[in-house]
């Protein structure tokens, strides 16, 4: 499923406009990258819980030199599914 299915399966069950819809998906998926970008925990209950995690330091390697780089830490968003959604 893309962002495009999304906005249609909400105008099909709530008879808003296309336009409208893809608002609200917009809206909804920006507030929750703000919330993220705050390291804020966005917990939806019945699907599931977001949460941005440190990402620790490591060497990895150029596959096609071979030699070492190293990886700067980071930020890593993570997800765990709710009861409902690990029912499926």
């Amino acid at each position: 499923m893309i962002k495009l299915d999304l906005v249609n399966q909400i105008v099909e069950r709530t008879g808003v406009s296309k336009t409208k819809a893809e608002q609200a998906v917009d809206t909804v998926f920006n507030c929750m990258k703000d919330a993220l970008k705050a390291n804020d925990r966005i917990e939806l209950r019945g699907f599931g819980v977001f949460s941005v995690k440190p990402r620790k330091t490591g060497i990895g390697r150029n596959p096609r030199t071979g030699s070492e780089v190293n990886i700067p830490p980071g930020k890593a968003v993570r997800f765990k599914p709710g009861k409902d959604l690990q029912s499926l």
